[in-house]
């Protein structure tokens, strides 16, 4: 087994000055939706977004609200590009970027609507230079709206024409950096991360039927976008090969980490928000330090205030 060196680093991904140009193969994540209410908290630590949701909250007319409401998902995804322009950087050409992505749908200025995060995703990437490649749809098998433990529709129930679709699918967005990455011949870690027959069948599908992950931890802890280490096997297995670097600018968890050693890569994981340590060293299953005796080096990096 290979040593693999795994770093978590306590800062805002929208810089990452601790990755040198071209030192990363694939980055995986799951950022924060925008327009999901729970993480309203978390776009507000911008001042300007924050202002604006405060002129929403005390605005009346409707057509300036309408305004506001544009100016803030556009806000919120100015933030995120920022990232990904980050990771277009660090990644070396042929790199690939997974981006797993819901839509949103929420009751605003008392009209309900669809936020498309993935098609804004999309157009932002292509802008910055990334290729986009087929994505994934993530059918979440265990997804519907319930209403006093019984599933229902969205809207009118069974009379038409007010009531809503569900929103039972997620994105995997994949995007490449340049052209196809080029490897030396009978590289020997591209040819020790083979994958089987079967797996290349299931993997290289564009629907996963695949079940939420189960959220057993606090409100707190539960305020990530945490996805199944399935997803996390799969597209770490299906874009990287052994001794590469993962990189995951909205770590959480740590699923992406803890797949990463599991699989002979290395990693390098952002989170802003340090409460999730704790949840971080148990979900790798290793304390943040170096053990002389383990495959893996791991460390904790707070970066300067």
């Amino acid at each position: 087994m290979i040593l693999t060196e795994h770093k978590i680093i306590l800062g805002n991904s929208e810089r990452m000055p601790e990755l040198a140009d071209q030192s990363v193969q694939l980055m995986v994540t799951s950022p924060p939706y925008p327009m999901i209410k729970m993480w309203d908290v978390l776009y507000r630590t911008d001042h300007n977004i924050d202002i604006l949701w405060k002129k929403l909250e005390n605005e009346a007319n409707k057509e300036t609200k309408e305004k506001l409401i544009a100016s803030i998902y556009d806000s919120m995804h100015r933030n995120l590009c920022r990232v990904w322009q980050e990771v277009y950087r660090v990644l070396i050409p042929g790199g690939i970027a997974c981006i797993n992505i819901g839509d949103a749908t929420r009751t605003i200025n008392k009209k309900f609507r669809l936020f498309p995060n993935h098609s804004r995703i999309l157009e932002v990437c292509e802008e910055i230079g990334f290729t986009i490649l087929p994505y994934v749809l993530w059918k979440k098998t265990t997804t519907k709206p319930k209403y006093k433990g019984k599933g229902v529709f969205l809207g009118s129930g069974f009379l038409p024409p007010n009531a809503y679709v569900t929103l039972d699918c997620e994105f995997i967005l994949i995007f490449r950096k340049g052209n196809l990455r080029r490897f030396p011949r009978h590289d020997a870690f591209r040819y020790d991360s083979v994958f089987s027959r079967p797996e290349r069948n299931k993997w290289f599908t564009q629907i996963w039927n695949l079940a939420g992950r189960r959220q057993t931890e606090s409100q707190v802890m539960r305020k990530i976008a945490a996805f199944p280490e399935e997803i996390a096997t799969r597209l770490i297995r299906m874009f990287s090969v052994k001794g590469d670097t993962v990189l995951d600018p909205f770590v959480g968890s740590g699923t992406t980490t803890k797949v990463a050693m599991k699989w002979g890569r290395n990693s390098v994981g952002y989170e802003i928000d340090d409460n999730l340590i704790p949840l971080i060293q148990r979900e790798i299953g290793f304390d943040l330090k170096t053990d002389i005796n383990s495959p893996y080096k791991i460390s904790l990096l707070k970066r300067p205030t």
